[in-house]
């Protein structure tokens, strides 16, 4: 039996269009998160957050105190077009009315996923690896450690250069940083025809040792300048010991950097970031076939007057960089023109974006212990605040060390878009393949044919065809239930038990990516609210959370777009790291003395490398902190410094920390500090997030109708409400579908939900 899913009565209107009937039905009427009082009477773009992900592209656009929001379709092929697209539609929608003579510049934060994708699917530039002579297989033999201890077929990844693209040459640095071999002019002029024969993108020079001594790097760097294409020094990108998380990290910077660079420049060459020029835009956006822009789109015309926005890239740490430092246009004293490890810093900045935007609307809210749940149409994010964002320079992607400082995210292949299958001993299987944007979920009606987990919730019931996208796409009724009909039948049940079996596998796989980061690591998830995000996120949070264990739910308004509102709190952060292998002495504080000459040296380099960026060494953020072990330890724990700090303090600090991971502290051990870290932050105009008056519990304004809902096999009467004439105070109790532009929320019957003073959905367990 198919369940048709609730069909809005045909006198409502969608809250959101798609710039048809403006005058009728605006986008935003009221701000979405920024309720600023003594707004500005000229309205003024002040900046713009933009989020590319595998299914959909999302703005945000702040104007004053107002936040506008759009969302269209990503082009994988090439991502560029969609924000593009996104970005002059959304001020072609707001702008001509909101950007006045003599307006200040707008700067756009840009997050996205090219990056990612470039390593996930390995469709990165053809690059060399110049190394030590002697360790050009450092790559291929990695730690000597199975990914899986009891898989003895399991397949490594292949390393990101082929054997025949790794040259050794001889040279050598010690430990101690002298140059016991260095490197003879006609090894460099046999390296470099090699490497231009090979017709490269790029080159990543990994030496031993280079993070003491960087000259044979340098050296080496700059002889083959003449080739023409970017060079990655692992001194530069990763100054820390440890070879084979140093050459993998600075192999990946290398192997990315040429596509984000061909992204980029697509984007700031085009006039639609720097000009009116509508001419440009409407061939940007006719030309493309990947692109689906919106009726009229190619003969609409840009808004008058010139718009000159500053450009910033989202990074993996919660900050942002400009794109003229990436581009190498921003210059510092006596330092590179480019920041040549930029482009592995941003391989998670759309995560990153979302975590930044969850973490302060509920500390603002009052949530300081948080797990962020960022569901979107390919994957899903999940991350731990504990009073404050976490961090890590331990990470992994498609099975390759990535060791720079980001904000510690896990990621499952679970999405909206992810796919159903029976693998080949017929158990149901949801992901990691997904749909994505092209051709997307069967009922997108764009010749889809793998049931996805959207298909599955829209045959429940659960997902109001009619209003996905504020109702600018409609979605096809029919389609998923004739594929889930036959999906049932090879399971030998019936469809319904079929279609909520996808959803519970797809939230078992959520599941265990929350423990993860939560219970394997100590902590204990009752003891934390869930903020539930992204445009499927609010389909599964009550029920995830449900078999969590975890009371609360935080749904904030919008949830579909909160990576690109997040990127609007992004301030301008860099980070610096070194490895010393200082190891404390005790009773002595002379170490300190050391510690803190080590950190002027950082010092001096942040506040350099700041200058272009805006920033004076007075307007600066400076955050140190340091990396110690037990000596002989392979594993450390970052502490906080503070330049007054003693030794003996420090060290107490130590074993408190290392008690508390890991269960007991060896007090009479030396202990050594192995990195040093220092991030300097300049702090952006952000958004503010004002309460707003009580009303009272009746959320009849809101009401839409009331259809059939499936939940436990069961078709229960449900409440359908609309989320942005929902009001502080009003209470729902489930069962009851609220729905939104960019998201929809369920609430289950054994949850009740609250609207808050911040238009957050608060969700608990009745």
């Amino acid at each position: 039996m198919q369940l048709v899913p609730n069909k809005l009565e045909s006198h409502q209107k969608p809250i959101f269009d798609n710039g048809e009937n403006r005058e009728e039905t605006p986008i935003v009427k009221k701000p979405i998160f920024d309720n600023e009082e003594n707004r500005e009477e000229t309205p003024i773009v002040k900046n713009i957050g933009v989020d590319t992900g595998g299914t959909f592209t999302d703005i945000v656009m702040r104007i004053n105190g107002e936040l506008f929001t759009h969302k269209v379709l990503s082009t994988p092929q090439n991502p560029a077009h969609a924000v593009i697209q996104g970005v002059s539609e959304i001020l072609r929608l707001h702008s001509a009315d909101a950007v006045g003579a003599g307006s200040p510049s707008p700067y756009i934060v840009h997050g996205s996923t090219v990056a990612t994708n470039a390593l996930l699917e390995r469709r990165g530039a053809r690059i060399a690896l110049v190394t030590t002579k002697g360790f050009e297989d450092v790559l291929e033999i990695g730690r000597q450690a199975r990914p899986s201890l009891y898989d003895f077929f399991v397949e490594r990844p292949a390393p990101l250069v082929p054997a025949d693209r790794r040259f050794g040459i001889p040279e050598r640095t010690l430990h101690t940083g002298e140059i016991q071999t260095e490197i003879e002019s006609t090894d460099l002029d046999a390296l470099a025809s090699k490497l231009a024969a090979l017709e490269l993108d790029a080159v990543a020079i990994c030496f031993l040792f280079a993070y003491v001594n960087p000259q044979n790097e340098q050296i080496v760097a700059e002889h083959l300048a003449r080739l023409g294409i970017p060079i990655s020094c692992s001194h530069e990108v990763l100054p820390e010991y440890r070879e084979y998380a140093r050459f993998s990290t600075t192999v990946a910077n290398a192997y990315i950097r040429p596509t984000l660079e061909r992204h980029l420049s697509t984007l700031t060459d085009s006039d639609l970031l720097y000009s009116s020029n509508e001419t440009v835009v409407r061939n940007e956006m006719a030309g493309d076939p990947n692109t689906k822009s919106v009726k009229k789109q190619a003969a609409d015309t840009y808004p008058q007057g010139k718009i000159k926005k500053s450009f910033r890239l989202m990074l993996s740490n919660g900050g942002s960089i400009s794109v003229e430092a990436f581009q190498g246009r921003l210059q510092a004293e006596n330092l590179p023109s480019q920041d040549t490890s930029v482009g592995i810093r941003t391989v998670l900045s759309g995560p990153a974006g979302g975590v930044l935007g969850a973490y302060q609307i509920a500390k603002t809210a009052g949530y300081n212990q948080i797990i962020t749940f960022d569901m979107g149409g390919t994957s899903t994010d999940v991350s731990l605040c504990n009073d404050g964002i976490s961090l890590t320079t331990e990470s992994t992607i498609s099975g390759l060390p990535i060791k720079v400082p980001l904000i510690d995210i896990h990621t499952v292949g679970a999405g909206g878009g992810s796919i159903a299958t029976l693998d080949a001993g017929g158990a149901l299987r949801v992901g990691p393949e997904s749909a994505g944007a092209d051709p997307g979920p069967i009922c997108y009606d764009n010749n889809g044919e793998d049931i996805t987990v959207t298909d599955a919730n829209l045959f429940l019931g659960r997902i109001a065809a009619t209003q996905f996208l504020g109702g600018a796409m409609s979605l096809n009724l029919d389609k998923p239930g004739a594929h889930i009909e036959k999906f049932a039948a090879q399971l030998g049940i019936p469809a319904l038990q079929a279609a909520d079996g996808i959803l519970k596998v797809a939230n078992a796989a959520m599941e265990r990516a929350i423990k993860v980061i939560s219970v394997e690591r100590g902590f204990d998830t009752r003891d934390f609210t869930l903020v539930s995000f992204g445009g499927a996120g609010g389909l599964h949070a009550a029920f995830m959370a449900e078999n969590l264990g975890i009371e609360t739910i935080l749904i904030p308004p919008n949830g579909g777009l909160l990576s690109a509102y997040g990127m609007l709190f992004a301030d301008v952060v860099k980070d610096y790291s070194q490895t010393v292998l200082w190891r404390f002495e005790k009773g002595s504080e002379t170490l300190v003395d050391t510690l803190n000459i080590g950190f002027d040296e950082l010092l001096t380099r942040a506040e350099n490398e700041m200058k272009p960026e805006g920033f004076t060494p007075n307007h600066l953020k400076i955050d140190r902190s340091l990396d110690i072990r037990y000596e002989g330890q392979s594993y450390e724990l970052n502490i906080p410094y503070f330049t007054e700090i003693g030794a003996h303090a420090l060290v107490q600090r130590f074993h408190a920390a290392h008690g508390q991971r890991f269960g007991y502290a060896r007090t009479d051990a030396p202990v050594e500090v192995v990195n040093l870290r220092l991030t300097a932050t300049g702090e952006t105009d952000k958004p503010s997030i004002q309460p707003l008056p009580f009303v009272d519990a009746d959320p009849s304004e809101a009401f839409i109708v009331q259809n059939r809902v499936v939940f436990e096999g069961e078709a229960l009467p449900t409440d359908f409400y609309r989320r942005e004439a929902l009001q502080p105070g009003n209470q729902i109790a489930g069962p009851a579908i609220v729905t939104e532009f960019s998201a929809t929320t369920v609430i289950p019957p054994s949850f009740a939900a609250v609207v808050d003073v911040y238009q957050n959905l608060i969700l608990t367990r009745k």
